[in-house]
Protein backbone atom coordinates (compact mmCIF):
# COMPACT_ATOMS: atom_id res chain seq x y z
CA UNK A 1 0.00 0.00 0.00
CA UNK A 2 1.37 3.35 -1.29
CA UNK A 3 -0.04 6.72 0.39
CA UNK A 4 -0.56 10.09 -1.72
CA UNK A 5 -1.34 13.82 -1.05
CA UNK A 6 -3.83 15.10 -3.39
CA UNK A 7 -4.13 19.32 -3.56
CA UNK A 8 -8.10 19.48 -4.60
CA UNK A 9 -9.15 23.49 -3.93
CA UNK A 10 -11.24 24.09 -6.77
CA UNK A 11 -11.98 20.77 -8.15
CA UNK A 12 -12.94 18.87 -4.91
CA UNK A 13 -16.39 18.56 -4.93
CA UNK A 14 -16.74 17.95 -8.07
CA UNK A 15 -14.63 14.65 -7.88
CA UNK A 16 -16.02 13.81 -5.10
CA UNK A 17 -19.44 13.47 -6.39
CA UNK A 18 -18.11 11.65 -9.30
CA UNK A 19 -15.87 9.35 -7.46
CA UNK A 20 -12.45 10.08 -9.32
CA UNK A 21 -9.18 12.13 -9.37
CA UNK A 22 -8.08 13.47 -12.90
CA UNK A 23 -5.23 15.51 -13.92
CA UNK A 24 -3.84 16.57 -17.54
CA UNK A 25 -0.59 14.15 -18.97
CA UNK A 26 1.39 17.39 -19.14
CA UNK A 27 0.75 21.70 -19.39
CA UNK A 28 -0.39 23.32 -22.65
CA UNK A 29 3.24 24.28 -23.17
CA UNK A 30 4.32 20.76 -23.10
CA UNK A 31 5.94 20.75 -19.96
CA UNK A 32 5.74 17.51 -18.21
CA UNK A 33 4.91 17.23 -14.25
CA UNK A 34 5.78 14.92 -11.40
CA UNK A 35 2.89 15.32 -9.76
CA UNK A 36 1.05 13.88 -13.27
CA UNK A 37 3.29 11.27 -13.84
CA UNK A 38 2.15 10.08 -10.62
CA UNK A 39 -1.41 9.66 -11.54
CA UNK A 40 -0.08 6.60 -13.56
CA UNK A 41 2.05 5.03 -10.40
CA UNK A 42 -0.91 5.10 -7.76
CA UNK A 43 -2.68 1.05 -7.20
CA UNK A 44 -5.58 -0.20 -6.42
CA UNK A 45 -5.61 -0.12 -2.32
CA UNK A 46 -3.50 2.60 -2.27
CA UNK A 47 -4.58 5.43 0.32
CA UNK A 48 -5.26 9.36 -0.41
CA UNK A 49 -5.53 12.30 1.61
CA UNK A 50 -7.54 14.84 0.10
CA UNK A 51 -6.21 18.39 0.82
CA UNK A 52 -8.73 21.43 0.45
CA UNK A 53 -8.64 25.16 1.94
CA UNK A 54 -5.67 24.53 4.83
CA UNK A 55 -7.32 20.84 5.73
CA UNK A 56 -7.49 17.49 5.08
CA UNK A 57 -11.17 17.11 4.48
CA UNK A 58 -11.05 13.35 3.08
CA UNK A 59 -9.55 10.24 2.51
CA UNK A 60 -9.59 8.49 -0.70
CA UNK A 61 -8.94 4.65 -1.40
CA UNK A 62 -7.73 3.80 -5.30
CA UNK A 63 -10.10 1.60 -7.10
CA UNK A 64 -9.02 0.88 -10.37
CA UNK A 65 -5.67 1.41 -12.45
CA UNK A 66 -5.21 4.57 -13.90
CA UNK A 67 -6.76 4.96 -17.57
CA UNK A 68 -6.11 7.89 -20.27
CA UNK A 69 -10.12 9.90 -20.51
CA UNK A 70 -10.18 13.60 -21.50
CA UNK A 71 -10.93 16.45 -19.56
CA UNK A 72 -14.18 15.75 -17.58
CA UNK A 73 -16.60 18.41 -19.17
CA UNK A 74 -17.18 19.57 -15.36
CA UNK A 75 -12.78 20.46 -15.26
CA UNK A 76 -13.63 23.01 -18.08
CA UNK A 77 -13.40 25.83 -15.75
CA UNK A 78 -10.54 24.26 -12.98
CA UNK A 79 -7.40 25.16 -14.70
CA UNK A 80 -6.51 27.22 -18.08
CA UNK A 81 -3.07 25.56 -17.75
CA UNK A 82 -4.62 22.03 -18.49
CA UNK A 83 -4.95 20.34 -21.54
CA UNK A 84 -7.62 18.13 -22.80
CA UNK A 85 -6.47 14.53 -22.88
CA UNK A 86 -5.19 13.24 -19.42
CA UNK A 87 -5.34 10.49 -16.38
CA UNK A 88 -8.19 9.34 -15.00
CA UNK A 89 -8.05 7.43 -11.28
CA UNK A 90 -11.70 5.78 -9.60
CA UNK A 91 -11.02 6.12 -6.21
CA UNK A 92 -13.90 5.73 -3.35
CA UNK A 93 -14.12 8.81 -1.07
CA UNK A 94 -15.08 8.88 2.82
CA UNK A 95 -15.22 12.63 3.99
CA UNK A 96 -13.78 12.76 7.54
CA UNK A 97 -15.95 13.79 10.19
CA UNK A 98 -13.45 16.20 11.96
CA UNK A 99 -11.25 17.77 9.25
CA UNK A 100 -7.71 17.44 9.69
CA UNK A 101 -5.51 20.78 9.65
CA UNK A 102 -1.87 19.63 9.35
CA UNK A 103 -0.62 23.09 9.99
CA UNK A 104 -2.30 22.76 13.88
CA UNK A 105 0.48 19.94 14.23
CA UNK A 106 4.23 20.89 12.44
CA UNK A 107 5.99 20.03 15.54
CA UNK A 108 4.85 16.34 14.90
CA UNK A 109 4.78 16.35 10.71
CA UNK A 110 7.74 18.68 9.42
CA UNK A 111 10.50 16.16 10.24
CA UNK A 112 8.80 13.56 8.20
CA UNK A 113 8.45 16.06 5.29
CA UNK A 114 10.31 14.15 2.30
CA UNK A 115 13.15 16.10 1.07
CA UNK A 116 11.49 16.41 -2.64
CA UNK A 117 8.51 16.75 -3.81
CA UNK A 118 6.97 17.32 -0.43
CA UNK A 119 2.88 18.35 -0.51
CA UNK A 120 3.59 21.32 2.15
CA UNK A 121 6.10 23.53 4.05
CA UNK A 122 7.76 22.97 7.44
CA UNK A 123 5.58 25.54 8.44
CA UNK A 124 2.83 24.27 7.38
CA UNK A 125 1.52 25.97 4.02
CA UNK A 126 0.72 24.08 0.92
CA UNK A 127 3.14 23.71 -1.90
CA UNK A 128 2.04 24.02 -5.39
CA UNK A 129 1.48 20.24 -6.32
CA UNK A 130 -1.16 18.19 -7.53
CA UNK A 131 -0.79 14.40 -6.13
CA UNK A 132 2.40 13.62 -4.12
CA UNK A 133 3.40 10.77 -2.79
CA UNK A 134 4.15 10.26 0.74
CA UNK A 135 6.23 8.24 2.85
CA UNK A 136 4.77 5.77 5.03
CA UNK A 137 6.34 7.61 8.36
CA UNK A 138 4.46 10.52 7.79
CA UNK A 139 1.31 9.17 6.14
CA UNK A 140 0.94 6.91 9.77
CA UNK A 141 1.37 10.45 11.90
CA UNK A 142 -1.40 11.79 9.88
CA UNK A 143 -3.59 8.61 10.34
CA UNK A 144 -2.73 8.93 13.70
CA UNK A 145 -4.06 12.29 13.76
CA UNK A 146 -7.14 11.43 12.47
CA UNK A 147 -7.75 8.59 14.92
CA UNK A 148 -10.21 6.14 14.20
CA UNK A 149 -12.10 6.34 10.97
CA UNK A 150 -8.41 6.85 8.99
CA UNK A 151 -8.01 3.37 10.44
CA UNK A 152 -10.88 2.08 9.33
CA UNK A 153 -10.37 3.00 5.99
CA UNK A 154 -6.84 1.35 6.04
CA UNK A 155 -8.92 -1.98 7.01
CA UNK A 156 -11.19 -1.39 4.00
CA UNK A 157 -7.91 -0.43 1.88
CA UNK A 158 -6.28 -3.98 2.48
CA UNK A 159 -9.93 -5.72 1.38
CA UNK A 160 -9.91 -4.02 -1.35
CA UNK A 161 -6.50 -4.40 -2.77
CA UNK A 162 -7.02 -8.42 -2.08
CA UNK A 163 -10.46 -8.15 -3.34
CA UNK A 164 -8.41 -6.63 -6.55
CA UNK A 165 -5.66 -9.08 -6.82
CA UNK A 166 -5.84 -11.28 -9.84
CA UNK A 167 -3.10 -13.66 -8.79
CA UNK A 168 -5.00 -14.73 -6.23
CA UNK A 169 -8.14 -17.45 -6.40
CA UNK A 170 -11.46 -16.80 -4.66
CA UNK A 171 -11.14 -19.20 -2.35
CA UNK A 172 -7.32 -17.29 -0.99
CA UNK A 173 -9.07 -13.88 -0.99
CA UNK A 174 -11.99 -15.12 1.37
CA UNK A 175 -9.55 -16.37 3.03
CA UNK A 176 -7.31 -13.40 3.57
CA UNK A 177 -10.04 -10.94 4.02
CA UNK A 178 -11.27 -13.11 7.34
CA UNK A 179 -7.65 -13.36 8.28
CA UNK A 180 -7.50 -9.45 7.68
CA UNK A 181 -10.36 -9.73 10.47
CA UNK A 182 -8.53 -12.79 12.58
CA UNK A 183 -11.42 -15.40 11.42
CA UNK A 184 -11.51 -18.34 9.54
CA UNK A 185 -8.52 -20.26 8.40
CA UNK A 186 -5.78 -17.77 10.29
CA UNK A 187 -7.35 -18.18 13.70
CA UNK A 188 -8.26 -21.98 13.31
CA UNK A 189 -4.02 -22.23 12.90
CA UNK A 190 -3.77 -19.73 15.59
CA UNK A 191 -6.10 -21.99 18.23
CA UNK A 192 -3.81 -24.93 17.16
CA UNK A 193 -1.34 -23.66 19.59
CA UNK A 194 -2.61 -20.80 21.47
CA UNK A 195 -5.83 -21.45 23.85
CA UNK A 196 -5.93 -18.49 25.71
CA UNK A 197 -5.12 -15.29 26.47
CA UNK A 198 -1.65 -15.30 27.75
CA UNK A 199 -2.20 -12.18 30.01
CA UNK A 200 -5.59 -12.74 31.01
CA UNK A 201 -6.19 -16.44 30.70
CA UNK A 202 -9.21 -15.80 29.65
CA UNK A 203 -9.94 -19.40 27.26
CA UNK A 204 -13.21 -18.64 25.72
CA UNK A 205 -13.05 -18.14 22.93
CA UNK A 206 -15.77 -15.99 21.40
CA UNK A 207 -14.13 -13.45 23.75
CA UNK A 208 -10.69 -13.61 21.99
CA UNK A 209 -9.06 -11.93 19.32
CA UNK A 210 -6.74 -13.19 17.09
CA UNK A 211 -3.85 -10.87 16.67
CA UNK A 212 -1.17 -10.97 14.35
CA UNK A 213 2.77 -10.74 16.04
CA UNK A 214 3.93 -9.65 12.51
CA UNK A 215 1.37 -6.90 11.56
CA UNK A 216 -0.41 -7.83 8.20
CA UNK A 217 0.66 -4.62 6.50
CA UNK A 218 4.19 -5.51 7.15
CA UNK A 219 3.54 -9.78 6.37
CA UNK A 220 3.25 -11.15 3.03
CA UNK A 221 -0.24 -13.85 2.20
CA UNK A 222 1.93 -16.73 4.06
CA UNK A 223 2.72 -15.35 6.59
CA UNK A 224 -0.66 -13.39 6.95
CA UNK A 225 -1.93 -17.10 7.40
CA UNK A 226 0.63 -18.30 9.16
CA UNK A 227 -0.76 -19.56 12.71
CA UNK A 228 2.14 -19.14 14.21
CA UNK A 229 2.42 -15.68 13.16
CA UNK A 230 -0.55 -15.13 15.58
CA UNK A 231 -1.62 -15.00 19.53
CA UNK A 232 -5.24 -15.15 20.50
CA UNK A 233 -5.52 -12.11 23.09
CA UNK A 234 -8.48 -10.42 25.12
CA UNK A 235 -9.57 -7.44 23.24
CA UNK A 236 -8.00 -4.60 25.02
CA UNK A 237 -4.65 -6.85 25.23
CA UNK A 238 -4.87 -7.35 21.84
CA UNK A 239 -5.27 -3.45 21.25
CA UNK A 240 -2.14 -3.08 23.56
CA UNK A 241 0.03 -5.60 21.31
CA UNK A 242 -1.35 -4.26 17.67
CA UNK A 243 -0.01 -0.74 19.01
CA UNK A 244 2.95 -1.94 20.74
CA UNK A 245 2.66 -0.91 24.22
CA UNK A 246 3.37 -4.64 25.05
CA UNK A 247 5.02 -7.75 23.61
CA UNK A 248 6.77 -10.88 24.93
CA UNK A 249 10.29 -12.60 25.35
CA UNK A 250 11.28 -15.72 23.91
CA UNK A 251 10.17 -16.82 27.59
CA UNK A 252 7.04 -15.84 27.21
CA UNK A 253 7.21 -13.00 29.76
CA UNK A 254 5.25 -9.93 29.04
CA UNK A 255 7.09 -6.94 28.36
CA UNK A 256 5.76 -4.12 28.68
CA UNK A 257 6.38 -0.22 27.26
CA UNK A 258 7.65 2.45 29.41
CA UNK A 259 5.18 4.45 27.11
CA UNK A 260 2.13 3.02 28.38
CA UNK A 261 0.71 5.05 31.44
CA UNK A 262 1.22 2.74 34.57
CA UNK A 263 -3.08 4.22 35.24
CA UNK A 264 -3.57 1.97 32.38
CA UNK A 265 -1.31 -0.92 33.49
CA UNK A 266 -2.79 -1.14 36.84
CA UNK A 267 -6.60 -0.63 35.79
CA UNK A 268 -6.12 -2.99 32.93
CA UNK A 269 -4.46 -5.72 35.30
CA UNK A 270 -1.08 -5.80 33.37
CA UNK A 271 1.05 -7.42 36.30
CA UNK A 272 2.33 -11.03 35.85
CA UNK A 273 0.75 -12.76 32.94
CA UNK A 274 -1.79 -15.52 34.00
CA UNK A 275 -0.07 -18.13 31.39
CA UNK A 276 3.73 -17.67 31.12
CA UNK A 277 4.38 -20.38 28.03
CA UNK A 278 7.77 -20.05 25.88
CA UNK A 279 7.37 -18.96 22.28
CA UNK A 280 7.74 -21.98 19.63
CA UNK A 281 10.77 -21.62 17.37
CA UNK A 282 8.28 -20.62 14.50
CA UNK A 283 6.74 -17.62 16.75
CA UNK A 284 10.08 -16.49 18.20
CA UNK A 285 10.74 -15.40 14.44
CA UNK A 286 7.77 -13.18 14.02
CA UNK A 287 8.23 -12.12 17.96
CA UNK A 288 11.65 -10.56 17.14
CA UNK A 289 10.11 -8.23 14.54
CA UNK A 290 7.60 -7.38 16.99
CA UNK A 291 9.73 -6.43 19.43
CA UNK A 292 12.31 -4.42 17.02
CA UNK A 293 9.91 -2.67 14.77
CA UNK A 294 6.32 -2.40 17.12
CA UNK A 295 7.19 -2.25 20.69
CA UNK A 296 7.50 1.47 21.62
CA UNK A 297 10.89 1.78 23.10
Amino acid sequence: MNYWWVNQNKTFKIALDGGYLWSPKERKDGVRSEFYDNMTKVQPGDIVFSFVDTYIQALAVVVEPHRSRNKPAEFKTADPNWTEKGWYVKVDYTLLEAKLRPRDHMDLLAPLLPNKYSPLQSNGDANQVYLAHIPHPLAKALLSLIGEQGEEEIADAATNAIRQDKNLTATEKEQLIKARRGQGMFRQRVGATEVRCRVTGLEDQRFLTASHIRPWSKSDNTARLDGNNGLLLSPHVDRLFDKGFISFDDAGELIVSKQLPAEVQKRWGLGQPAVIKPLSAEQRVYMEYHRAEILQK
